[in-house]
């Protein structure tokens, strides 16, 4: 038996999990798992193979529980590559979801906003994803817009599911970066001249990942503070964390109302 068979079998054993839609959350987001029903917890530790989660504010647990009466997946806590995690391993759920019988993916992050108007505790619909790690290519970086990447249906659901609730929420493209440091304001506005709207130190694997094995994906950022450059005020992990914290409500409520609207 393979890694991923093992860890998906694991999953299943312990948990029952009979659905079809997961969540990923982002650094500071873990609240989410407040509104779950019949929760059944796995820590990624309990798990064959499955990498630990090693950052603050990602507390390393796989959660399986009731919402509306849908049984689903979150993933409570991610992996990072300045974690010194491969990218397999940082991909690694996402081929055990896909094992577990995932069909729709949410992946949620935090990151920081590039776009002056864009302020702190917007969420942000990733339509586009820019990789500016430089790790594949020398090339000027692309925006890829494909809808096997970013579902156009899933994401008419979170804009309606907004609308409905009075969220402000924007559209934009995210550039991944390796990390762990924080951007200079140069790289800054090299990430703005090529059309980025966001900067952050995860989630692109994962949207590869879950395109490629053909789940349909959303992805949401909550912009929890300004890039260098934009703010005059440094950057902490521990800023982040707190400004996470407080947008934590309306995310619950986005999430919540896009998870009743998902249908097959």
């Amino acid at each position: 038996m393979n890694k991923v068979s093992l860890a998906s079998k694991t999953i299943m054993k312990n948990t029952g999990f009979n659905g079809d839609t997961a969540i990923i959350l982002g650094s500071g987001l873990g609240g989410f798992i407040n509104v779950l029903n019949r929760k059944r917890v796995l820590k990624y530790s309990e798990i064959p193979h499955y990498p630990e989660a090693t950052v603050e504010g990602h507390s390393g647990k796989l959660v399986v529980g009731l919402l509306d009466n849908q049984d689903i997946i979150v993933a409570n806590g991610r992996l990072h590559m300045y974690e010194g995690y491969s990218l397999d391993e940082v991909i690694f759920p996402i081929k055990v979801f896909k094992e577990c019988g995932i069909k729709n993916l949410i992946i949620t992050n935090s990151a920081g906003s590039l776009i002056p108007s864009h302020k702190p505790g917007t969420i942000m619909i990733i339509d586009g994803h820019i990789d500016c790690t430089f790790k594949a290519r020398f090339e000027k970086p692309k925006v890829i817009r494909n809808q096997d990447f970013h579902s156009l249906e899933l994401e008419l659901i979170a804009k309606n599911v907004a609308l409905e609730k009075n969220i402000n929420i924007v559209k934009g493209n995210y550039c991944w970066v390796i990390g762990p440091a924080y951007e200079t304001s140069y790289e800054i506005e090299y990430f703005k001249s090529i059309n980025g709207s966001a900067v952050g130190m995860s989630t692109l694997p994962e949207i590869r990942e879950a395109g490629l094995n053909g789940m349909k994906l959303l992805t949401l950022s909550l912009l929890t503070n300004f890039a260098a450059g934009i703010s005059e005020t440094p950057l902490t992990h521990e800023d982040v964390l707190e400004n996470a914290k407080k947008s934590t409500e309306k995310m619950i409520k986005l999430l919540y109302g896009i998870i009743k609207e998902i249908k097959l």
